[in-house]
């Protein structure tokens, strides 16, 4: 298993979507030894918000509408306060993008690991959305090498196989992937006429 680098939290900015609460107070003081700037909102975020580090968010009594991006779209980590586990409840935590939770009531500690788990949790979600993009890139580009290969075999590559291995050859040589050599040769890039 490949370590994760610990997020550093210095200087980073909470905002906590909760009603006005001893709960929310035991957070803030947590987060003020940690360092963190926070401020509690309520009863939704403004598109300002939208530039916090982490959300903290009451699973009890949100809805949807307390949020400005799409359900499931958080641009920051997400952290639940639940205080009631009702499974409708938790689900809707979850479809906002919750990536740790707190149990209310809250006590003095909980938010290191909270905030340590979401941060994780969180770069972790981008990194697999950003691999998929790249690989949906990929697949719809697919049609684009055959095209370049069928252009090569055309060009005196003997077959298929020997098309495809001038392709990857024709990709190092400049230094980019196999789709992009694909997209050149299919536009007639000028390099093909001076590879051999």
């Amino acid at each position: 298993m490949t370590r994760m680098e610990r997020p550093s939290f210095l200087n980073w900015r909470a905002v906590i979507l909760h009603r006005p609460h001893p709960s929310v107070d035991a957070l803030t003081r947590q987060l003020e030894s940690l360092r963190i700037e926070s401020r509690d909102v309520w009863p939704q975020l403004d598109e300002a918000d939208a530039q916090a580090d982490v959300v903290f968010f009451d699973a009890d009594m949100g809805h949807d509408e307390q949020f400005p991006w799409p359900r499931g779209f958080a641009p920051m980590p997400m952290i639940a306060l639940i205080g009631s586990e009702a499974p409708g409840r938790i689900e809707w935590a979850l479809s906002q993008g919750a990536n740790a939770h707190l149990l209310k009531p809250i006590s003095s500690t909980g938010a290191y690991s909270a905030l340590l788990i979401a941060a994780i949790g969180y770069q972790q979600m981008r990194a697999h959305a950003d691999d998929v993009r790249a690989l949906e890139q990929r697949l719809r580009q697919r049609p684009l090498v055959v095209k370049a290969v069928l252009r090569l075999m055309q060009a005196g590559s003997a077959d298929e196989a020997a098309a495809l291995k001038r392709l990857r050859s024709i990709a190092m040589e400049w230094g980019m992937t196999i789709e992009d050599a694909a997209d050149a040769i299919c536009r007639g890039d000028k390099r093909m006429r001076t590879s051999g």
